[in-house]
């Protein structure tokens, strides 16, 4: 018997339909051979700590960085999957082979890897990978089922992620929690969710920061026409009327006009999130309310599989085109052009098989249904559209540029004007009053004649508020601010999170109260400020840093990084966020003040010591790094780290050496309490090595 193993059980439905598997059983289709069950997304996730061992289970700093050995999945508590997960280990105790026909992406595979080892599995896996729901796709994947081990490195990147945020929230809440926490509130942190807030923060700081500043532009109507002055921004008003006390009485002469013409591209086709940013532009959807229409869409067959991060199509789908735009009946005025318009337009702006991964981009499936909710409709006319839009030529339009002068003082004008429309009908726009706007009467080089000058008086705009629309797209670029298609679509792997998991990541935000919405706008909670403000530890706040992580992720996923080695930057840099906390002064200490760099500035480099031998591992030495001394065997087997700052106290080189030496300081002054109230103490190296602060 062969089983399949699908990830919902519409899924296997639809599978054992095709497959000829009708027979109703508890948990399960079977017959023609197969049987065919299902999860329901996760029925496994990593141990808590306390499952482990003993000393995990109280939150205690002095057991922190929690680095298991091994890591170990368990079954979710819940009866309803225990029961479930019982079925297929039996099943799975009976099979022959097992066919993983769970969603075709990281997050897909690590589901079923993890409930396969956990039934252990040891009969030979195939994994059915489509990107549709269609009987057509279905029955094409069971045709070219590819062995399991092809998607070992999906399943280790996908594993490395679980890991990595398990070791980073576990480690990095509890230290937080432990050290700022109220008693009662969780400090939650997160590998994704903290450099997202950080933006959040950050972008709402700059904005109550901003100082506005006042400045003068003089345009001038001439015919109609706006010229503005190319002198830019006047600081100082009286510089700004002298010039237009000088223009006013003068003509304006027009120097030259300069008509080009321009192709605009069609949009590109929807990614994740791409669709989301235009579902909250348009309909004011949250990015985790797109995802469920856009999935409900691909279960119902109508569109393909919607957890991508390209807006490319590979080349053999170019075959496929026209029996798709045949298929969307709705659509007929605007698919009929093309279809009867030739050879069907091949772009590589939409045609490229090196920008794709897994999946292609979003498109209909040509399959239609009536039998959707309006929002699922709203949804799909966008994905329909866009599709249908690629085909049609690109719009052709005129720029058009006119110099003047007037006295001394250089003027210029621009308009726009759409001359032929192209792709633009397909989304219904008013070409009429299109071509009405920002065109410029028709001028003649030489002409010249009085005008109407004035002076307007603005202010600088302070930056504006995210929207969820703006957030996607910054966690998609790691923060930076992108708007050619193009450019972005280059930083896609530095992003932060995944496409599939950042609405969740910004739900997540909204649940803890760290982030709140007002209208379109979100803003930070004095929650969310304050954590961030607490968080002085860059690791956890860098959008840029946790793009790179990302990265290498997807690395992983092509083969081409060691998970090992990604494993071992986790290890090091949870061991840094523990030593940092667990030695920082309770009260927020600003970087500026505890900064190396600051130091460099303020202090005389000193000479760090020679061979000071680790006290714990007794191999290697004892030498300054960037935000601690530590053994140089760090990285490989050791974990020895003094803080270059304890407690708000600055330690010296000869304290350290004493430290490192003898297991203990003499009596060092300056330590500072919650309150800011200075102490004495000495530091003493505990059993594990840790330094510990002793008041005296």
């Amino acid at each position: 018997m062969k089983m399949c193993i699908a990830e919902k059980p519409s899924v296997a439905r639809e599978i054992a339909n095709i497959l000829g598997a009708t027979n109703r059983r508890d948990g399960y289709l079977e017959g023609n051979g197969y049987c065919v069950t299902w999860t329901f997304g996760h029925l496994c996730t990593l141990q808590e700590p306390g499952e482990y061992t003993e000393k995990w289970q109280k939150w205690n700093m002095g057991t922190l960085p929690m680095i298991p050995s091994k890591f170990r999945i368990r079954l979710i508590e819940d009866e309803g999957i225990k029961k479930q997960f019982a079925i297929i280990e039996e099943l799975v105790s009976k099979a022959e082979m097992v066919i993983n026909c769970g969603d075709a992406g990281q997050e897909g595979e690590l589901i079923q890897r993890w409930v396969l080892t956990k039934a252990k599995c040891s009969v030979p896996v195939k994994r059915l990978w489509i990107s549709s729901l269609t009987e057509e796709a279905i029955r094409e994947g069971f045709e070219k089922l590819m062995d399991g081990k092809e998607f070992d490195s999906l399943y280790a990147a996908g594993s490395a992620r679980a890991i990595g945020d398990w070791l980073l929230g576990m480690n990095a809440t509890r230290a937080y929690t432990l050290k700022y926490g109220t008693g009662k509130n969780v400090l939650s942190i997160g590998r994704v969710q903290t450099p997202t807030l950080a933006l959040v923060v950050e972008r709402q700081k700059a904005i109550e920061n901003f100082k506005p500043e006042t400045y003068w532009e003089i345009r001038t109507n001439y015919r109609d026409g706006i010229f503005s002055c190319q002198r830019g921004r006047f600081n100082k008003k009286e510089e700004a009327e002298a010039i237009l006390e000088k223009i006013t009485p003068q003509e304006l002469e027009i120097l030259s006009v300069e008509r080009k013409k321009a192709m605009e591209h069609p949009p590109k086709l929807f990614d994740l999130t791409s669709l989301q940013v235009e579902c909250n532009r348009k309909f004011a959807f949250t990015a985790e309310n797109t995802l469920k229409i856009i999935q409900s869409l691909y279960e119902k067959k109508l569109t393909t599989y919607p957890r991508v991060d390209t807006s490319f199509l590979p080349n053999d789908q170019y075959a496929k085109v026209p029996k798709i735009l045949k298929a969307l009946k709705p659509y007929e005025a605007l698919t009929k052009p093309v279809l009867e318009g030739g050879k069907i337009r091949k772009s590589p702006k939409v045609f490229n098989d090196k920008k794709i991964t897994d999946h292609h981009a979003i498109i209909p499936t040509g399959v239609f249904s009536y039998d959707i909710s309006p929002d699922e409709k709203r949804v799909y006319d966008l994905v329909a559209r866009r599709f249908i839009a690629v085909f049609y030529p690109d719009c052709e339009m005129a720029n058009t540029t006119v110099m003047a002068k007037i006295g001394d003082e250089d003027f210029k004008a621009t308009g726009k004007q759409i001359i032929n429309p192209a792709w633009r009908v397909v989304f219904g726009n008013n070409t009429d009053k299109q071509n009405e706007e920002n065109v410029l009467p028709v001028y003649e080089k030489g002409e010249h004649g009085p005008h109407t000058p004035e002076l307007q008086e603005k202010q600088t705009q302070p930056p504006k508020y995210y929207t969820e629309a703006d957030l996607l797209r910054a966690m998609e670029t790691a923060g930076k601010q992108v708007e050619d298609e193009e450019l972005r679509d280059l930083m896609k792997e530095n992003g932060i999170g995944r496409p599939s998991t950042r609405a969740n990541i910004i739900e997540t935000l909204f649940k803890r109260q760290y982030i709140r919405k007002d209208k379109k706008r979100i803003s930070a909670t004095s929650t969310g400020i304050e954590l961030i403000d607490t968080i002085q530890n860059d690791l956890l706040k860098s959008a840029e840093l946790t793009g790179q992580w990302e990265k290498k992720l997807r690395m992983i996923e092509d083969g081409t990084y060691q998970v090992t080695d990604f494993m071992e930057e986790l290890k090091v840099m949870v061991n840094e966020i523990v030593h940092f906390v667990r030695y920082a002064s309770t009260k927020t200490i600003t970087v500026e003040e505890t900064g190396t760099e600051k130091e460099k500035k303020d202090k005389p480099e000193k000479k760090e010591p020679e061979k000071l031998k680790c006290p714990k591992c007794g191999q290697g030495e004892v030498v300054k790094g960037k935000t601690a001394w530590g053994c140089t065997l760090y990285r490989k087997s050791c974990d020895f780290l003094i803080p270059l700052e304890i407690q708000g106290k600055k330690l010296t080189q000869k304290q350290v050496e004493t430290l490192v030496q003898k297991g203990r300081t003499g009596k060092i002054s300056g330590f500072k309490t919650a309150e800011g109230n200075s102490f004495n103490a000495i530091i003493v190296l505990d059993e594990n090595k840790h330094p510990n602060v002793e008041k005296i």
